[in-house]
């Protein structure tokens, strides 16, 4: 192995090991100590590899964007309907976070108590993002399925995320015991029903 992919590897590994304290030490703040005594390494050796816990928690964040985003550019691409591709956004971040229980911690802001504001920014942009996704297929379905949402495109994508965002924050709330992805088929089928009607004719 190469020095390169043997610093890479400890990087990832780092990540991964600070993703699993997270998941496993619910409500406590992560001190590079113990991050440190997870992985088997001095303090030291940690900051040879990042900067900062701030940067740590970047390299999660950075992950979490680029899994998301790159399955939601798959499903934006593909022919099914705009509320489906709705729901499947949806269903993705649940079951990410469902698979990820330390990311909930960050995305919910739980993590980053005490840490950099940059890190609250770039979240915060991340959840924007996705809401712009949603937003964009709503037009999209409007404009070449004729199916538009009973409340304007914008307020739609805001409720539909926020109550995602209200599964993923129960989750972190129950420690991990009251699942996002618990009903969540039953409860976007009456959210859908309430939330979308066909365009009417002229």
């Amino acid at each position: 192995m190469s020095p390169t992919q043997d610093k890479l590897s400890r990087r990832e590994h780092i990540l991964q090991a600070l993703a699993q304290m997270l998941e496993t030490h619910p409500g406590q703040r992560i001190t590079t100590a113990a991050l440190a005594k997870e992985v088997g390494v001095s303090e030291a050796a940690l900051y040879r590899h990042f900067p900062s816990k701030a940067r740590m928690f970047e390299g999660l964040i950075g992950f979490i964007e680029e899994t998301l985003f790159s399955r939601i550019q798959r499903i934006t691409h593909s022919e099914i309907s705009g509320i489906r591709q709705c729901e499947q956004l949806l269903t993705l971040l649940l079951a990410f976070i469902d698979k990820n229980p330390g990311m909930a911690r960050i995305l919910t802001g739980d993590a980053l108590a005490g840490e950099t504001d940059r890190l609250r920014i770039q979240v915060n942009q991340l959840f924007e993002r996705l809401e712009t996704e949603l937003r964009q297929i709503l037009r999209n379905t409007e404009l070449k399925e004729g199916i538009r949402s009973q409340i304007p495109a914008g307020a739609c994508a805001n409720l539909m995320l926020a109550t995602a965002e209200g599964r993923i924050l129960q989750f972190v709330r129950s420690e991990f015991k009251r699942r996002p992805t618990e009903h969540w088929p039953e409860q976007w089928a009456r959210l859908a029903e309430g939330l979308f009607r066909p365009r009417l004719t002229e």
